[in-house]
C-alpha cells in the first residue's frame, strides 16, 4: 500500500501465527494471539505488555464486535500491531483506523484507488478515539 501507516497481510509487521485466546491464556510463550468475535478482549489486558500482535475477527462486514475489541486493547494502553482479519470492506478501514486497527488481512483483495478515497473522503472527525485525530469541535473551541 501506498499509505505507510497501514499495513496489509503481506507487509504486515508480525508473522508469528496467532493462537487462540484459550491457548495464549494457557501458553506462557507466546506473543501473538487471535480473538474471535465473541471473546472477550479484556482477558488480555494483564499480558498485553509482552504481546506483538492481536489479530481480531470480522466473520462478517456486519459483526461490529471487533471495533469494541480494538478499542478496549489500545485504551488500555496495547502498543504491538493490531490486524483486522476476514470480511473487511473498504469502507469499513477508515473507522477500523480510528479504533486502533493499524493492520489488516482482509478475505477479499481490496481496490488501492478505493481505499484511497475512503481514506482521504472526511477531513474532520467528530468525537475523540484510539487514532491522533482531535474532534472538529476542539479547533472551533480551542
Amino acid at each position: 500500500m501506498t499509505n505507510s501507516s497501514l499495513r496489509f497481510r503481506d507487509d504486515a509487521v508480525h508473522d508469528e501465527p496467532a493462537v487462540t485466546l484459550d491457548s495464549f491464556l494457557g501458553q506462557s510463550n507466546a506473543t501473538a494471539v487471535r480473538i474471535e468475535a465473541g471473546e472477550d478482549a479484556r482477558a488480555l489486558l494483564p499480558h498485553i505488555d509482552r504481546l506483538a500482535l492481536v489479530e481480531v475477527s470480522f466473520p462478517s462486514f456486519r459483526d461490529g464486535r471487533g471495533y469494541s475489541a480494538a478499542s478496549i486493547l489500545r485504551e488500555a494502553g496495547f502498543k504491538g500491531e493490531l490486524r483486522a482479519q476476514g470480511d473487511v470492506l473498504v469502507d469499513q478501514v477508515p473507522l477500523m483506523r480510528r479504533c486502533g486497527f493499524d493492520s489488516f488481512a482482509p478475505s477479499a483483495p481490496i481496490d488501492e484507488a478505493a481505499l484511497s478515497r475512503a481514506l482521504a473522503r472526511y477531513e474532520h472527525v467528530y468525537q475523540g478515539a484510539a487514532d491522533a485525530r482531535a474532534p472538529v469541535w476542539r479547533s472551533r473551541h480551542g
